[in-house]
């Protein structure tokens, strides 16, 4: 690490804890050439997810899409939030560790149905309806039989 006071790229770890905000770590160094102490931060390097939908354009990952399309599936229906925080979570970090930096649309709807399903029954044919696009009933009627056919 660079010393911001004399350039010097030899320094000392003296003192390491995480941030306030749990998601990095404050180190405090000292300048072996001018003994002068500074502080860095860690974090970890996220690379940036692209989405590629339906249509083929391209945009960047946001959580919120996720969350706010299952918060609409669980409308009148009883959720934790935190749940849906978390289930958002696992699958950023599910793709995240694929190293992949290209998502589909349907591979997220995919990601997001396998996590619905044991949570709310009710709220995975809404998110189901939606990301399916259902024309009719009887594309209902299919992915009610389909599902209970899993059961």
């Amino acid at each position: 690490m660079k010393c911001p006071f004399c350039g010097d790229q030899e320094s000392k770890v003296v003192d390491s804890r995480p941030a306030e905000d749990g998601n990095s770590i404050r180190r405090r160094r000292e300048c072996i050439a001018c003994q002068r102490r500074f502080t860095t931060y860690e974090t970890v390097e996220s690379l940036p997810i692209i989405v590629v939908k339906r249509d083929g354009t391209r945009q960047a990952f946001d959580r919120n899409k996720i969350l706010n399309s299952m918060v609409r599936a669980f409308d009148k229906r009883q959720v934790d939030v935190a749940d849906l925080d978390r289930i958002t979570t696992e699958i950023e970090q599910t793709i995240q560790n694929t190293l992949e930096r290209e998502v589909s649309t349907d591979k997220l709807g995919e990601m997001v149905m396998a996590r619905l399903k044991p949570l709310d029954e009710v709220a995975y044919i809404r998110f189901a309806s939606v990301y399916r696009r259902f024309q009719d009933v009887n594309s209902f009627i299919q992915e009610i039989n389909a599902f209970l056919e899993q059961k």
